[in-house]
Protein backbone atom coordinates (compact mmCIF):
# COMPACT_ATOMS: atom_id res chain seq x y z
CA UNK A 1 0.00 0.00 0.00
CA UNK A 2 1.46 3.14 -0.85
CA UNK A 3 2.28 6.12 1.67
CA UNK A 4 -0.19 8.13 1.26
CA UNK A 5 -3.43 5.88 1.12
CA UNK A 6 -1.64 4.30 4.83
CA UNK A 7 -2.09 8.14 6.05
CA UNK A 8 -5.88 8.38 4.94
CA UNK A 9 -6.27 4.73 6.32
CA UNK A 10 -4.99 5.80 9.79
CA UNK A 11 -6.87 9.32 9.87
CA UNK A 12 -9.92 7.97 8.69
CA UNK A 13 -9.16 5.31 11.33
CA UNK A 14 -9.31 8.27 13.92
CA UNK A 15 -11.80 10.22 12.50
CA UNK A 16 -10.22 12.84 10.82
CA UNK A 17 -12.52 15.34 8.99
CA UNK A 18 -11.80 14.66 4.51
CA UNK A 19 -10.52 18.45 4.59
CA UNK A 20 -7.70 17.32 7.55
CA UNK A 21 -6.88 14.05 5.26
CA UNK A 22 -6.30 15.84 1.90
CA UNK A 23 -4.29 18.73 3.70
CA UNK A 24 -2.31 16.31 5.43
CA UNK A 25 -1.51 14.25 2.44
CA UNK A 26 -0.51 17.58 0.28
CA UNK A 27 2.08 18.46 2.83
CA UNK A 28 3.61 15.26 3.52
CA UNK A 29 4.25 14.84 -0.40
CA UNK A 30 5.63 18.26 -0.75
CA UNK A 31 8.24 16.93 2.39
CA UNK A 32 9.18 14.28 0.58
CA UNK A 33 9.47 15.82 -2.64
CA UNK A 34 11.74 18.05 -0.67
CA UNK A 35 14.05 15.84 0.75
CA UNK A 36 14.60 13.99 -2.76
CA UNK A 37 18.07 13.14 -3.65
CA UNK A 38 19.30 13.72 -7.10
CA UNK A 39 15.33 13.02 -8.04
CA UNK A 40 15.48 9.80 -5.83
CA UNK A 41 12.45 9.67 -3.41
CA UNK A 42 13.82 8.62 0.13
CA UNK A 43 12.07 6.15 2.34
CA UNK A 44 10.57 8.72 5.96
CA UNK A 45 13.01 6.43 7.62
CA UNK A 46 16.04 8.00 5.95
CA UNK A 47 15.04 11.28 7.13
CA UNK A 48 15.08 12.73 10.43
CA UNK A 49 14.76 16.03 12.51
CA UNK A 50 17.48 18.05 10.04
CA UNK A 51 15.21 17.42 7.11
CA UNK A 52 12.40 18.41 8.90
CA UNK A 53 14.24 21.85 10.13
CA UNK A 54 15.43 22.30 6.71
CA UNK A 55 11.57 21.62 4.96
CA UNK A 56 9.87 24.03 7.62
CA UNK A 57 13.06 26.93 6.49
CA UNK A 58 12.02 26.81 3.49
CA UNK A 59 8.71 26.66 3.66
CA UNK A 60 9.44 30.50 5.52
CA UNK A 61 12.12 32.03 4.13
CA UNK A 62 11.58 31.00 0.43
CA UNK A 63 7.63 30.10 0.58
CA UNK A 64 7.07 33.20 2.83
CA UNK A 65 4.27 31.19 4.34
CA UNK A 66 2.43 32.64 7.11
CA UNK A 67 3.06 30.75 10.84
CA UNK A 68 -0.13 29.17 10.85
CA UNK A 69 0.89 27.56 7.84
CA UNK A 70 3.91 26.48 8.90
CA UNK A 71 2.24 24.83 11.97
CA UNK A 72 -0.13 22.83 9.31
CA UNK A 73 2.64 21.77 7.83
CA UNK A 74 4.55 20.02 10.89
CA UNK A 75 1.43 18.85 11.95
CA UNK A 76 1.16 16.65 9.22
CA UNK A 77 5.31 15.47 9.28
CA UNK A 78 4.11 14.73 12.89
CA UNK A 79 1.23 12.36 12.09
CA UNK A 80 3.54 10.55 9.35
CA UNK A 81 6.26 9.72 12.13
CA UNK A 82 3.69 9.41 15.26
CA UNK A 83 0.82 8.16 13.98
CA UNK A 84 1.46 5.91 10.59
CA UNK A 85 5.01 4.86 11.35
CA UNK A 86 4.80 4.55 14.72
CA UNK A 87 5.37 0.70 14.95
CA UNK A 88 8.59 1.36 12.68
CA UNK A 89 10.48 4.38 13.75
CA UNK A 90 11.59 4.71 17.54
CA UNK A 91 9.38 7.82 18.91
CA UNK A 92 12.01 9.97 19.55
CA UNK A 93 13.23 10.17 15.52
CA UNK A 94 11.82 13.80 15.23
CA UNK A 95 13.58 14.80 18.11
CA UNK A 96 11.71 18.42 18.96
CA UNK A 97 10.24 19.00 16.33
CA UNK A 98 7.51 16.95 17.47
CA UNK A 99 6.20 19.65 19.97
CA UNK A 100 7.94 22.66 18.06
CA UNK A 101 5.24 25.17 16.82
CA UNK A 102 5.72 28.39 15.05
CA UNK A 103 4.65 31.30 17.39
CA UNK A 104 1.51 32.58 15.64
CA UNK A 105 0.94 36.27 15.77
CA UNK A 106 -2.34 37.60 17.17
CA UNK A 107 -4.81 39.71 14.21
CA UNK A 108 -7.13 41.93 14.67
CA UNK A 109 -9.62 40.85 12.16
CA UNK A 110 -11.93 42.99 9.89
CA UNK A 111 -15.00 43.91 10.60
CA UNK A 112 -17.92 45.53 8.56
CA UNK A 113 -20.44 47.75 10.08
CA UNK A 114 -24.19 47.51 9.55
CA UNK A 115 -24.43 49.86 6.85
CA UNK A 116 -21.40 48.33 5.02
CA UNK A 117 -23.21 44.84 5.80
CA UNK A 118 -26.65 46.38 4.48
CA UNK A 119 -24.94 47.91 1.39
CA UNK A 120 -23.47 44.72 -0.04
CA UNK A 121 -26.36 42.19 0.52
CA UNK A 122 -28.47 45.30 -1.11
CA UNK A 123 -25.72 44.91 -4.40
CA UNK A 124 -26.26 40.77 -4.15
CA UNK A 125 -29.86 40.94 -3.81
CA UNK A 126 -29.80 43.12 -7.26
CA UNK A 127 -28.45 40.30 -9.15
CA UNK A 128 -31.82 38.83 -9.33
CA UNK A 129 -33.24 35.21 -9.05
CA UNK A 130 -29.62 33.71 -10.41
CA UNK A 131 -27.89 35.59 -7.31
CA UNK A 132 -30.37 33.96 -4.30
CA UNK A 133 -29.08 31.09 -3.49
CA UNK A 134 -25.68 32.81 -2.85
CA UNK A 135 -27.24 35.85 -1.27
CA UNK A 136 -28.71 33.61 1.38
CA UNK A 137 -25.87 32.04 2.02
CA UNK A 138 -24.17 35.17 3.26
CA UNK A 139 -27.33 36.46 4.79
CA UNK A 140 -26.45 33.15 6.87
CA UNK A 141 -22.62 34.29 7.08
CA UNK A 142 -24.16 37.04 9.03
CA UNK A 143 -27.03 36.18 10.61
CA UNK A 144 -25.90 32.82 12.36
CA UNK A 145 -22.08 33.07 12.83
CA UNK A 146 -21.25 30.08 11.14
CA UNK A 147 -18.10 28.87 9.13
CA UNK A 148 -18.51 28.94 5.18
CA UNK A 149 -18.07 25.36 5.08
CA UNK A 150 -20.83 24.85 7.99
CA UNK A 151 -23.22 27.36 5.08
CA UNK A 152 -21.90 24.61 2.40
CA UNK A 153 -23.01 21.68 4.32
CA UNK A 154 -25.84 22.38 5.73
CA UNK A 155 -28.71 19.66 4.77
CA UNK A 156 -32.66 19.80 4.83
CA UNK A 157 -32.65 17.96 7.83
CA UNK A 158 -30.93 20.64 9.77
CA UNK A 159 -33.38 22.95 9.22
CA UNK A 160 -35.70 23.23 12.42
CA UNK A 161 -38.27 25.63 11.35
CA UNK A 162 -41.08 25.31 14.65
CA UNK A 163 -38.21 25.76 16.98
CA UNK A 164 -36.26 28.49 15.20
CA UNK A 165 -33.06 26.72 14.95
CA UNK A 166 -30.52 25.61 12.70
CA UNK A 167 -28.48 22.54 13.90
CA UNK A 168 -24.41 22.43 12.28
CA UNK A 169 -23.62 18.90 12.41
CA UNK A 170 -19.63 18.49 12.68
CA UNK A 171 -18.68 21.24 12.81
CA UNK A 172 -14.79 22.09 13.68
CA UNK A 173 -13.50 19.79 15.89
CA UNK A 174 -16.31 17.03 15.08
CA UNK A 175 -18.77 18.86 17.50
CA UNK A 176 -22.49 19.68 17.16
CA UNK A 177 -24.20 23.12 17.98
CA UNK A 178 -27.26 25.29 17.31
CA UNK A 179 -27.58 28.76 16.33
CA UNK A 180 -30.84 30.84 16.03
CA UNK A 181 -32.29 31.21 12.63
CA UNK A 182 -32.97 34.76 11.80
CA UNK A 183 -36.69 35.24 11.59
CA UNK A 184 -35.89 37.49 8.37
CA UNK A 185 -34.78 34.63 6.51
CA UNK A 186 -36.97 31.77 7.56
CA UNK A 187 -39.48 33.06 4.27
CA UNK A 188 -36.34 32.63 2.37
CA UNK A 189 -35.38 29.27 3.88
CA UNK A 190 -38.70 28.02 3.11
CA UNK A 191 -38.77 28.36 -0.32
CA UNK A 192 -34.84 27.00 -0.84
CA UNK A 193 -36.01 23.95 0.44
CA UNK A 194 -39.07 23.58 -1.63
CA UNK A 195 -36.65 24.35 -4.61
CA UNK A 196 -34.52 21.51 -3.72
CA UNK A 197 -36.82 18.87 -2.85
CA UNK A 198 -38.34 19.80 -6.20
CA UNK A 199 -34.71 19.32 -7.64
CA UNK A 200 -34.60 16.18 -5.92
CA UNK A 201 -38.06 14.57 -7.21
CA UNK A 202 -36.31 15.81 -11.10
CA UNK A 203 -33.03 13.57 -9.96
CA UNK A 204 -35.09 10.65 -8.70
CA UNK A 205 -36.78 10.66 -11.61
CA UNK A 206 -33.42 10.18 -13.81
CA UNK A 207 -32.28 7.67 -11.42
CA UNK A 208 -29.83 10.46 -9.52
CA UNK A 209 -31.76 11.44 -6.50
CA UNK A 210 -28.61 10.71 -4.37
CA UNK A 211 -26.75 12.78 -1.80
CA UNK A 212 -23.14 11.76 0.04
CA UNK A 213 -23.64 10.23 2.73
CA UNK A 214 -21.26 9.11 6.10
CA UNK A 215 -20.18 5.55 5.67
CA UNK A 216 -21.15 4.39 9.19
CA UNK A 217 -24.74 5.60 8.23
CA UNK A 218 -25.27 4.10 4.52
CA UNK A 219 -24.61 0.65 6.25
CA UNK A 220 -27.08 1.30 8.94
CA UNK A 221 -29.89 3.33 6.65
CA UNK A 222 -29.15 2.20 3.14
CA UNK A 223 -32.31 4.44 1.79
CA UNK A 224 -30.69 7.93 3.66
CA UNK A 225 -28.73 8.46 0.40
CA UNK A 226 -31.81 8.87 -1.87
CA UNK A 227 -33.70 10.35 1.05
CA UNK A 228 -35.07 14.21 0.63
CA UNK A 229 -33.67 15.25 4.39
CA UNK A 230 -30.45 14.49 3.50
CA UNK A 231 -30.01 16.62 0.48
CA UNK A 232 -27.81 19.38 0.66
CA UNK A 233 -29.73 22.99 1.20
CA UNK A 234 -27.25 24.43 -1.40
CA UNK A 235 -26.87 21.86 -3.87
CA UNK A 236 -24.29 22.08 -6.66
CA UNK A 237 -25.22 22.59 -10.53
CA UNK A 238 -25.12 18.75 -11.45
CA UNK A 239 -24.33 15.79 -10.06
CA UNK A 240 -21.34 13.78 -10.42
CA UNK A 241 -20.80 9.82 -10.92
CA UNK A 242 -18.80 8.18 -8.37
CA UNK A 243 -18.58 4.29 -6.98
CA UNK A 244 -20.09 2.37 -4.15
CA UNK A 245 -18.77 -0.42 -2.62
CA UNK A 246 -20.97 -2.66 -0.31
CA UNK A 247 -19.64 -6.25 1.69
CA UNK A 248 -22.63 -8.75 0.96
CA UNK A 249 -23.52 -11.68 3.75
CA UNK A 250 -21.20 -13.89 1.44
CA UNK A 251 -18.37 -11.47 2.13
CA UNK A 252 -17.63 -10.12 -1.47
CA UNK A 253 -17.70 -6.75 -2.37
CA UNK A 254 -21.10 -5.02 -4.51
CA UNK A 255 -19.65 -2.15 -6.44
CA UNK A 256 -22.68 0.00 -7.69
CA UNK A 257 -21.93 3.47 -9.36
CA UNK A 258 -23.85 6.29 -8.43
CA UNK A 259 -24.83 10.11 -9.68
CA UNK A 260 -24.05 12.10 -6.17
CA UNK A 261 -25.54 15.55 -6.24
CA UNK A 262 -22.66 17.41 -3.77
CA UNK A 263 -23.01 20.87 -2.02
CA UNK A 264 -22.24 23.87 -4.16
CA UNK A 265 -18.58 24.65 -5.11
CA UNK A 266 -17.29 26.91 -2.43
CA UNK A 267 -14.96 29.44 -4.84
CA UNK A 268 -18.05 30.31 -7.00
CA UNK A 269 -19.50 32.18 -3.46
CA UNK A 270 -16.01 33.55 -2.70
CA UNK A 271 -16.13 35.48 -6.04
CA UNK A 272 -19.97 36.33 -5.81
CA UNK A 273 -18.90 37.87 -2.19
CA UNK A 274 -16.02 39.94 -4.56
CA UNK A 275 -18.21 41.22 -6.90
CA UNK A 276 -20.74 42.50 -4.27
CA UNK A 277 -18.33 44.13 -2.28
CA UNK A 278 -17.09 46.04 -5.23
CA UNK A 279 -20.38 47.25 -6.15
CA UNK A 280 -20.94 48.27 -2.93
CA UNK A 281 -18.21 50.53 -2.83
CA UNK A 282 -16.70 48.80 0.28
CA UNK A 283 -12.89 49.76 0.21
CA UNK A 284 -12.33 46.83 3.12
CA UNK A 285 -11.04 43.33 2.17
CA UNK A 286 -14.32 41.08 2.89
CA UNK A 287 -13.91 37.46 2.94
CA UNK A 288 -16.64 35.49 3.55
CA UNK A 289 -15.02 34.96 7.06
CA UNK A 290 -15.55 38.49 7.55
CA UNK A 291 -18.94 38.12 8.12
CA UNK A 292 -18.70 35.73 10.72
CA UNK A 293 -16.51 38.22 12.80
CA UNK A 294 -18.99 40.63 11.97
CA UNK A 295 -21.68 38.82 13.53
CA UNK A 296 -19.64 38.32 16.83
CA UNK A 297 -18.68 41.62 17.45
CA UNK A 298 -22.11 43.28 16.14
CA UNK A 299 -23.42 40.88 18.91
CA UNK A 300 -21.16 41.78 21.78
CA UNK A 301 -21.67 45.64 21.10
CA UNK A 302 -25.73 44.78 21.24
CA UNK A 303 -24.82 44.24 24.88
CA UNK A 304 -24.66 40.16 24.88
CA UNK A 305 -22.44 38.05 27.30
CA UNK A 306 -19.53 36.98 25.79
CA UNK A 307 -20.18 33.27 26.71
CA UNK A 308 -23.45 33.11 24.52
CA UNK A 309 -21.22 34.11 21.64
CA UNK A 310 -18.50 31.78 22.46
CA UNK A 311 -21.42 29.06 22.33
CA UNK A 312 -22.87 30.23 19.13
CA UNK A 313 -19.42 30.41 17.41
CA UNK A 314 -18.40 27.19 18.38
CA UNK A 315 -15.68 28.15 20.16
CA UNK A 316 -13.61 26.00 22.24
CA UNK A 317 -11.77 28.50 24.12
CA UNK A 318 -13.01 32.04 25.74
CA UNK A 319 -9.93 33.33 24.83
CA UNK A 320 -10.67 33.13 20.74
CA UNK A 321 -13.65 34.82 21.46
CA UNK A 322 -12.19 37.31 23.14
CA UNK A 323 -10.66 39.18 20.37
CA UNK A 324 -13.60 40.44 19.23
CA UNK A 325 -13.78 42.88 22.02
CA UNK A 326 -10.56 44.30 20.58
CA UNK A 327 -12.61 45.63 17.72
CA UNK A 328 -15.76 46.56 19.87
CA UNK A 329 -16.89 50.04 19.67
CA UNK A 330 -16.62 50.79 23.70
CA UNK A 331 -15.92 54.31 25.22
CA UNK A 332 -12.72 53.71 26.32
CA UNK A 333 -11.66 54.25 22.63
CA UNK A 334 -14.25 56.51 21.99
CA UNK A 335 -12.07 59.59 23.47
CA UNK A 336 -11.32 62.82 21.60
CA UNK A 337 -7.90 63.25 19.88
CA UNK A 338 -5.20 65.85 21.44
CA UNK A 339 -5.09 66.79 17.83
CA UNK A 340 -8.74 67.52 17.28
CA UNK A 341 -8.82 69.59 20.30
CA UNK A 342 -5.65 71.37 19.23
CA UNK A 343 -7.59 72.29 16.08
CA UNK A 344 -10.75 73.61 18.52
CA UNK A 345 -8.44 75.59 20.47
CA UNK A 346 -6.93 77.21 17.45
CA UNK A 347 -9.56 78.10 15.66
Amino acid sequence: MKLLDRVALVAKRLHYSANTITCYQRWIAEFLSFCRDNGRWRQPAELGASHVQAFLTHLAVHRKVAASTQNQATNAIVFLYRRVLVDELPADHLGKFVAERSKRPVRIPTVLSTDEVSRIIAAMESTGEAGRPRTLMVQLLYGTGMRLMEVHQLRLRDLDFDRGQILIRQGKGDKDRLVMMPQRLRAPLLEQARRVRALHQRDLARGRGFAPVPDVLLNKVPYAADDWRWQFLFPSQSAAPITIERQRADGTIAAEQRYVRHHAAVGVLDRFIRAAVRNAGVSKRVTAHTFRHSFATHLLEAGYDIRQVQTLLGHQRLETTMIYTHVMNKPAIAVSSPLDRLVAATA
